[in-house]
């Protein structure tokens, strides 16, 4: 049986669909090349190393569960384990045993780690300015909100990803 070119055109993307798609993830990974390049020559912090740190220092007592932290900025507990070790020998954050459960271990952000997150945030701020906010209108902006929080309904993800 064929499938008539009714039923293609609900299961296919249209050529303008495709383009809209295509112009939305070639701009998200160029900001996000962008973004990642003035973040590391500034700060020397890759994106990840500043959500580890920005997750923790938003966390009571700048500590988390390590499966709070991985959920938290969305990565695998492999992942998330090994940028840790990476991070721990910068001295940018310590693991230690949970006092709660034994199981477990906590991240903790380190004096380090909070001074080096400090000094990002300053010019990382400024690039997210320069680079998103300042290209869009405030209803552009509006617009950019409601289409995230509609593909994030759509996905069944949470807003604070």
């Amino acid at each position: 049986m064929t499938e008539s070119t009714d039923e293609r055109r609900s299961v296919f993307p249209t050529v303008e669909e495709l383009r809209v798609w295509r112009d939305f993830i070639e701009t998200a990974e160029a900001l996000r090349s962008n973004l990642t390049s003035r973040l590391q020559s500034e700060s020397a912090l890759s994106p990840g190393d500043y959500a580890v740190l920005l997750a923790l220092s938003e966390a009571d007592g700048h500590r988390l569960r390590s499966s709070e932290l991985a959920a938290g900025i969305g990565w695998e507990r492999s992942r998330l384990s090994h940028h840790l070790g990476r991070m721990e020998r910068r001295g940018l954050v310590r693991r230690q045993n949970c006092a709660a459960d034994n199981r477990g271990a906590e991240v903790v952000l380190t004096a380090e780690g909070a001074e080096a997150f400090r000094r990002a945030s300053i010019p990382h701020l400024r690039a997210v300015r320069e680079l998103f906010i300042d290209a869009l209108t405030p209803e552009q902006l509006t617009m950019v909100d409601e289409i995230a929080g509609a593909l994030r309904a759509h996905l069944g993800a949470p807003r604070d990803l």
